[in-house]
């Protein structure tokens, strides 16, 4: 089944005031297919902090069984109020919440036991040692004391002795606090932001961390961040949210796709006013010193060339411009 998103259709005059006006729903755009292996769904999900601030507008998440699933959009746009209503830390205001199949509302406390969550900053004994720390929560949990280090060894930290968290980097700190969420072997993991003010040995660890609970111990996990240069190493699909509202949400190669539908030509020459009438019908717009075209297809890269050529002009510039992950967030996040 395929579900629509839809935005506000503008132009390139209104553009620049768009993110400040409220959200009409007109024309459809970036679609993403859905099936029933679902283990998240929301439906029409909404929140306000206060009667005039709205946080979340008619939020619909899917999160397939067995998937890496990213959440991204830029800090204050709505991931940790979004994470935090899946958990029931944050009373549900209106729309549907489906976890494991079952609604949050009337099955939270099962629901909740077969999770683990990391939500902003982590819950540690600086004074207790790895093991200590996690002695501590696994009562709670209902772990084993087996369970101990089983996790440990999970996230690399067996071998860490008699050393106290407070001594730990901060890397180490984050893979202790995923130790935590692990303790009950849930289904699925929930990590908010959780490579924020990591070195990048940190980041790398925390990767393949995340790669083998899904890979080697299949866990779903649901991971929010704004570093989609990163989150793009290691998920399956991708969430974009901002101010409240999905842009996109889809596979990883469904936002390629929709990655190179957005793809440019760069393009400088001795006559750049002579070779945007003669490029047209490629959408020329101006861009630095000299200006761009769409390009859908790399074939046309020839055939553009040869028209400037046949016209006597200097080619000094024919450039695809940019567009990975990064600048396709950016693209969908400003109107400019």
């Amino acid at each position: 089944m395929a579900v629509i998103f839809e935005r506000h259709p503008m132009t390139k005059e209104d553009s620049k005031n768009f993110w400040t006006t409220t959200y009409p729903e007109t024309i459809p755009i970036y679609i993403f297919s859905m099936n029933n292996s679902s283990i998240i769904k929301t439906k029409g999900l909404s929140y306000h902090y206060s009667k005039d601030v709205q946080t979340l507008f008619d939020i619909n998440l899917n999160v397939e069984r067995g998937s890496v699933y990213g959440f991204l959009g830029p800090n204050g746009s709505g991931k940790t109020t979004t994470l935090s209503l899946l958990l029931g830390l944050l009373n549900n205001q209106k729309g549907d919440i489906e976890i494991f199949g079952e609604h949050l509302h009337a099955n939270r406390i099962n629901i909740l036991k077969k999770i683990g969550s990391l939500i902003e900053t982590p819950s540690l004994y600086g004074h207790l040692t790895a093991k200590q720390n996690l002695q501590v929560y696994r009562e709670v949990y209902g772990a084993s004391k087996a369970r101990i280090a089983e996790v440990l060894s999970i996230v690399g930290l067996e071998d860490t002795g008699k050393k106290t968290a407070k001594k730990f980097s901060l890397g180490m700190k984050q893979r202790l606090a995923i130790a935590l969420a692990l303790l009950p072997n849930p289904e699925l993991l929930i990590l908010d932001e959780p490579a924020n003010g990591l070195d990048p040995a940190g980041i790398i660890e925390l990767r393949e961390l995340i790669k083998t609970l899904n890979k080697t111990h299949g866990m779903t996990i649901l991971i929010s961040s704004h570093l989609l240069t990163e989150v793009e190493k290691i998920v399956t699909h991708i969430g974009i949210i901002f101010r409240g509202k999905m842009l996109f949400q889809g596979t990883l190669p469904e936002l390629h796709v929709f990655q190179q539908k957005g793809s440019r030509l760069l393009i400088n020459t001795s006559d750049n006013e002579t070779a945007m009438q003669l490029l047209q019908e490629y959408d020329p717009e101006r861009e630095g010193q000299g200006f761009s075209v769409s390009l859908h297809d790399q074939k046309h890269i020839p055939a553009i060339q040869r028209k400037l050529i046949q016209h006597n002009l200097d080619v000094y510039l024919l450039q695809p411009k940019g567009n990975d992950l990064e600048q396709l967030f950016i693209d969908l996040t400003t109107a400019q």
